[in-house]
């Protein structure tokens, strides 16, 4: 997939590439951050702050893993995506997490439902990132937290160097060995639709969020936003 595209067709494309990896995907993750997705995960959920027995929603869920994460740490959850391959894929039991088919753009939920929310690597893949904020101010209560994580470059320029060398050039060699070549070409190349920190800062505050702050993870490889519902 060498042209990014945009709009509808994006949309289609990033459903269908997902639907494609589903299969694979926790185990490539697993293997191209060497595990670090893992301890990512449990510092989103750690900065939620959120008293157990919260409910929190992970948008754009995959096969569920924050919600694992959220459950480990007692709170209800559910989670959201629009890619059916993804949540067929996810483990199943009797501590399995509702996972629901819908855009995370138009939730089927009510106002002020939840008491907080997660987000991972999720927000390139959007067609628009300011109405997925739009959207969890409506669905999140005063007070209710948001802990968005995200793909990020070292400011340092010899990591940032490697950190490019190794994205760009060694995590399409590692999907296409184990799982879809032109779909973990795609994941790096969707960096360009990310937009820098300080634009997703002002997008949540003007969304009616407040105590919007900004992490960097693991020399800054990947960032974490985190804000509070108005």
């Amino acid at each position: 997939m060498s042209e990014l595209p945009s709009g509808a067709a994006k949309r289609r494309a990033v459903r269908d590439m997902f639907d494609a990896i589903a299969p694979r995907y926790d185990m490539v993750n697993r293997i191209m951050t060497l595990r670090l997705d893992v301890a990512w995960r449990r510092r989103t959920v750690r900065e939620l702050a959120l008293p157990a027995g919260s409910l929190v929603a992970d948008l754009a869920c995959g096969t569920g893993d924050f919600c694992r994460e959220l459950a480990r740490l007692g709170h209800h959850r559910a989670g959201f995506d629009f890619s059916m391959g993804m949540l067929r894929a996810a483990p199943t039991g009797d501590d399995t997490a509702p996972l629901v088919n819908a855009d995370v753009l138009e939730l089927p939920l009510p106002d002020s439902a939840l008491d907080g929310a997660t987000c991972g690597f999720a927000l390139r893949n959007l067609t628009a990132v300011p109405p997925l904020f739009v959207e969890l101010a409506r669905v999140l209560r005063s007070g209710g937290r948001v802990g968005l994580l995200e793909v990020d470059s070292p400011t340092n320029p010899v990591l940032r160097w490697g950190h490019g060398l190794y994205f760009g050039r060694v995590v399409p060699l590692i999907g296409g060995l184990l799982s879809d070549r032109d779909a973990y070409r795609y994941l790096p190349e969707s960096v360009a639709y990310l937009p820098p920190p300080e634009e997703l800062l002002a997008g949540l505050r003007s969304a009616g969020f407040i105590d919007v702050r900004h992490h960097k993870l693991s020399a800054g490889i990947a960032q974490l936003i985190t804000a509070t519902r108005a």
